[in-house]
């Protein structure tokens, strides 16, 4: 059932599906944009998208329009109208990677809030599978320009033109949701778009892009050649897990297979040294092996004691075994070479081999696309009463939990000074467990109802936080909330279903609490949300 109060201005009867052709938006277009299609789907229809098909929905209109960016290049966005049970509310969903594709994925859920749904190419077409791929922005300016961020203002302010025109009413309040890159998107939109939203979910951004991309290319770098001494591999990365869940796991004063916070963990690494008494190589570390863990997992710091990127925190093995040991890395095409080769040198034959601190200096010299989100004063987006949700998995092994603390502090080093006080209009989460935007480590809950992370839940039609729609469990609700009633969320609650299937039940949940504050375990059953508390 939905809240009352989130459907409590229902859209006109309908009737309104009859707009639904291309001819009836075509008055409300830019002379830059036109309508691919504008086709109604109703709850037995299937709409077949690029990731899955999509049926069962509330009836809505669907729209794909195109829109000629430059003389070079353009961006498609999809817009999703219901047409019975709009709530006055519009939603736009964010990227991830790379990647060039309507996020269909979160549209689909989003419809089932009563939202008007919208989410951009951001300028090319490519799959998820070549997230990492960045060949379309060689010798492409200003494609770099629309995945930086003009493909998601433009898709939102002409989108919000043609709802309300179908609709023949005002949006109330809109709103944002997007991970990793489309984190950074929300942040780059709070930064130079303070009117767009009302509202940001913000989760484990890459906003740091002049910095972060080329740090993946250092962390392959740190681990070739194959063939080296110092070369970790996954039979040593999945012994380095076990070790940090041993020694780390009770720290927090609970043993419970959850890192509460793995920068606070007083981790010893030498614990897994070869000896006279452990020699098995798959299990043990060479001191040349544990030298490629700690540049791993220690902050980039370069010429003059620049620092340049955060690390890891303890506890993300999982995926940060995947940043560095790749079947196809080489030598030669490592991962991570994409940022470096496609948009900073725009040189197909640039040699991974070359990064160096100059290759930062001039990554933040250019910022290709103007993608680097690292605007820290927010008073304009404060001013005009936007609200931000920012969180992040303490177990993401793609882009490091500390990344996220370092933009909090530098806003709060900007603002504070000025007489602001974040929690007035930013909150921050941690959530332990968690790896990059959905899914865990060891079952730690995970779920708060946010971007890409129904479509990580199995079953059918999935959205919100099933058996939990409000503004505890699920951090979409959390910010209407905030936005609409001025109720600020002074905690969230992650789920874990059983085997991340909600037909299956609870497995647990677990209390979040904004940053700086942590759930400490206080007694009692630790499987109950009751025995933290937020200090």
């Amino acid at each position: 059932m939905r809240s009352s109060w989130l459907v409590a201005a229902l859209a006109p009867a309908a009737s309104i599906a009859s707009t639904c052709e291309p001819d009836f938006f075509a008055p409300y277009l830019t002379s830059n944009a036109s309508i691919e299609y504008a086709r109604t789907f109703t709850s037995s229809d299937t709409f077949e998208g690029p990731l899955g098909n999509y049926t069962g929905l509330p009836e809505y209109c669907a729209l794909y329009v195109n829109v000629s960016s430059s003389a070079t290049s353009a961006y498609e966005f999809g817009l999703w109208l219901p047409t019975n049970t709009w709530n006055k509310r519009y939603m736009a969903y964010g990227n991830g990677g790379f990647t060039g594709q309507v996020a269909f994925t979160d549209m689909a859920p989003g419809l089932n809030y009563g939202f008007a749904v919208v989410s951009t190419n951001t300028g090319h077409n490519s799959s998820v599978m070549e997230a990492g791929d960045a060949g379309w922005a060689l010798d492409n300016p200003e494609t770099r320009t629309d995945w930086g961020w003009r493909a998601l203002h433009g898709s939102v302010a002409l989108g919000k033109v043609l709802a309300e025109a179908f609709y023949n009413n005002n949006i109330e309040y809109s709103y944002y949701a997007g991970c990793s890159t489309g984190g950074r998107q929300g942040l780059k939109e709070v930064q130079m778009f303070p009117d767009d939203f009302d509202g940001v979910l913000a989760g484990a951004c890459a906003w740091w892009t002049s910095h972060q991309q080329n740090w993946d290319l250092k962390l392959a770098l740190d681990n070739l050649p194959n063939n080296a001494s110092h070369h970790v591999t996954a039979d040593l990365m999945d012994a380095l897990a076990a070790e940090v869940l041993r020694q780390c796991d009770g720290q927090d004063g609970v043993k419970d297979n959850i890192i509460m916070d793995g920068y606070a963990c007083q981790f010893r690494l030498e614990a897994l040294l070869c000896s006279s008494s452990r020699t098995n190589t798959s299990t043990c570390f060479s001191a040349d092996q544990l030298n490629t863990v700690y540049r791993v997992y220690s902050d980039w710091i370069d010429t003059n004691q620049t620092f340049i990127f955060p690390s890891f925190a303890w506890g993300s093995e999982a995926q940060v075994s995947l940043m560095i040991i790749t079947e196809d890395d080489s030598v030669d095409q490592p991962s991570g070479i994409a940022y470096p080769r496609d948009f900073v040198y725009n040189d197909a034959s640039w040699p991974a081999g070359n990064l160096d601190y100059a290759t930062i200096e001039l990554s933040d010299r250019l910022d290709p696309g103007n993608a680097t989100a690292d605007t820290y004063d927010l008073r304009p987006f404060y001013q005009r009463g936007g609200k931000l949700i920012h969180y992040h998995g303490f177990a993401d092994g793609e882009i490091p939990t500390g990344s996220s603390i370092y933009y909090y502090k530098q806003v709060e080093k900007a603002m504070t000074p000025l007489g602001y006080e974040l929690d007035d209009f930013y909150r921050f989460f941690l959530i332990p467990g968690m790896q990059h935007c959905s899914g865990s480590v060891y079952g730690a809950p995970w779920y708060i109802g946010s971007a890409n992370q129904p479509s990580a839940l199995t079953g059918s039609n999935i959205w919100g936080v099933p058996g939990f729609r409000d503004r505890k469990h699920d951090a979409v609700m959390a910010l209407m909330a905030w936005v609409e009633n001025g109720t600020a969320p002074t905690e969230l609650i992650a789920t874990k279903y059983v085997d991340d299937t909600p037909a299956l039940g609870v497995k647990i949940q677990r209390r979040l609490c904004p940053y700086p504050q942590r759930a400490t375990y206080v007694s009692g059953n630790w499987n109950h949300t009751s025995s933290f508390e937020c200090q």
